[in-house]
């Protein structure tokens, strides 16, 4: 969602320019040839705009249409902008001006590193947020689920060692290896 906002911020910002650049050009453009007959506008057609706005009230079907749509796309933005807030995983604060967060990155880098340094595990691929560490393992042996206790307590001892404010949800599955040996 961050990279979508990305993309967007900048489209909208030159959106709103474009159109402030169009109006200045047609106000200086109405000051300088207004008087001149037959002139309906540069590039906006001023006048059909005026004659169609005084035949229609707010209370009409298209005005209400248009702000209908321009509140629900207002609101669309506005919830794609809540939804990519970054999310951190908070770390107990040492002191209470003082807060302390790590990423998700971080925290499944340190996980993996961990349940790699297992016996029989060959290869781990850990996701982390706030609530879940999730870890898939690809193991060695002819049981994949007698490894999987092991995978566990070697995360689970990451997790008590690290200062997390709240300590997130362990998913493991173990899945053994393929191939030749």
């Amino acid at each position: 969602m961050r990279v979508l906002l990305r993309v967007l911020s900048p489209l909208l910002g030159l959106a709103v320019a474009a159109a402030g650049a169009l109006l200045a050009t047609e106000v200086v453009t109405a000051w300088l040839v207004a008087d001149s007959p037959g002139y309906r506008g540069l590039l906006v057609p001023w006048v059909a705009w005026r004659t169609y706005l005084e035949q229609h009230t707010w209370r009409g079907i298209p005005p209400q249409l248009v702000c209908t749509a321009v509140a629900v796309l207002g609101l669309l933005l506005l919830l794609l902008a809540l939804g990519a807030r970054r999310k951190d995983v908070p770390l107990t604060d040492p002191a209470a001006e003082i807060s302390v967060t790590a990423s998700p990155t971080v925290l499944a880098r340190l996980v993996g590193q961990r349940v790699r340094a297992t016996d029989d595990i060959t290869a781990a691929d850990v996701t982390a947020s706030a609530r879940v560490v999730r870890v898939r393992a690809v193991g060695r042996g002819d049981d994949p689920a007698e490894l999987r206790p092991a995978v566990r307590s070697r995360a689970k001892e990451l997790l008590d060692e690290l200062p997390l404010a709240r300590r997130p949800r362990l998913s493991i599955s173990v899945r053994e290896e393929r191939g030749l040996r």
